[in-house]
């Protein structure tokens, strides 16, 4: 489907693109499974004439998305980011100069997978393009295109990484990042679902997200259940 087609099919899509090839905005584009948010990405890699790189906080994520691992691009340590530790002492990997010069070159930061990215990772990202590039501006001026959904996988967050964190969030989730909340990004959700057409199945699937199985849902779904099946070789 051509990125032309796509817009034309639909507002949310077309109003995302507009964000992001026309203003210097931070954008969450959300929505649910099927919505057209990695063809979206997929068509903005093709289309936009913006100097862009893809970052996802997991390999199998960067694989899908087309991109690399958080870590592996901003060469971040694991573990807890604590808010200005490593302006203060100095203390940061060395990057190379042809990594100094792709992130000087930045118009656009995508992070997909961003419900699995903690608070204390965005802020880390923050200093480093802030090193490289814009001190006082967040993210150092890059515009940053965060795409998830809320309702899928949450950060993982170890006790002692959370007892050291706990005195500078109110919790671990991306939008509680320090630097984030200094730009004020623009929310975009997408409602039309393209990959499936089977309306009671959405609705089922929609149901499960949600977590409001009652009853009713519960029957619909072992309807489906053949006891004794054995599948085949094939």
């Amino acid at each position: 489907m051509s990125q032309i087609i796509f817009m034309e099919q639909n507002a949310q899509l077309e109003l995302a693109f507009n964000f992001v090839q026309y203003t210097n905005r931070n954008i969450f584009l959300t929505g649910k499974a099927g919505t057209g948010k990695t063809t979206f990405l997929h068509n903005l890699k093709k289309e936009s004439p913006k100097r862009m790189t893809v970052v996802a906080p997991t390999g199998v994520a960067a694989i899908n998305a087309g991109g690399v691992t958080i870590n592996s691009f901003f060469q971040l340590p694991f573990g807890p980011y604590i808010p200005g530790s490593t302006t203060k002492n100095g203390v940061h990997k060395r990057f190379s100069k042809d990594k100094i010069n792709l992130i000087r070159s930045l118009d656009l930061l995508v992070i997909d997978e961003i419900s699995m990215v903690r608070a204390d990772t965005l802020d880390h990202i923050d200093e480093v393009l802030r090193r490289y590039r814009n001190h006082d501006k967040p993210f150092g001026g890059v515009q940053l295109l965060m795409i998830g959904d809320l309702h899928q996988l949450s950060p993982v967050v170890k006790e002692e990484d959370w007892n050291l964190l706990k005195d500078y969030y109110p919790n671990m989730f991306f939008f509680s990042s320090r630097a984030l909340s200094q730009t004020k990004p623009v929310s975009v959700e997408l409602k039309h679902i393209y990959r499936q057409a089977d309306s009671k199945f959405i609705d089922l699937l929609n149901s499960v997200r949600k977590n409001e199985i009652d009853q009713n849902v519960l029957n619909k779904l072992n309807e489906r259940y053949i006891p004794d099946f054995h599948p085949g070789d094939e």
